[in-house]
């Protein structure tokens, strides 16, 4: 049996997660998953709500389509462009872009604080709720065919 020449490697935990470590886990993990499928179709998403006037970025969605599959990872507006169906636009156009890329299904999860209601609205479907803190909130996730 061959001895490796490394040393063991050493394991740290960190709360400081900066560029380096992001390229080498994601790519790894893209790499592993483009030799096993054979396929590569990732790409980032943002819909993205701009101030005309200023440029200034107010709010929007972001995610990423993947092997057929849309993910809605954070969606934010200030309470001051609530209401008045721009967050129905940003859905919409995210859900529109999905389908373009050939995506079938959407997930994603919320907080039972923010807005799992208005996912409803727009025919998302829980299929998952797992408790967090403080007591009585939980994540609860949703999907939706696309």
């Amino acid at each position: 049996m061959m001895k490796s020449s490394l040393s063991k490697p050493s394991i740290f935990v960190t709360d400081v997660i900066d560029q380096r470590i992001v390229d080498v886990i994601s790519g790894g993990l893209e790499r592993y998953n483009d030799e096993i499928t054979e396929y590569n179709d990732r790409q980032p998403l943002a819909v993205v709500v701009q101030d005309p006037a200023s440029g200034e970025i107010l709010g929007g969605a972001t995610g990423r389509t993947s092997l057929g599959l849309l993910f809605l990872e954070l969606f934010y507006l200030p309470q001051s462009l609530r209401g008045n169906g721009l967050g129905t636009q940003i859905l919409q156009r995210f859900e529109e872009e999905g389908r373009k890329r050939g995506c079938r299904s959407a997930v994603l999860y919320t907080i039972s604080f923010q807005a799992p209601a208005f996912y409803e609205r727009h025919g998302w479907r829980i299929f998952g709720e797992i408790p967090c803190d403080p007591p009585g909130t939980s994540r609860v996730f949703l999907t939706k065919a696309l």
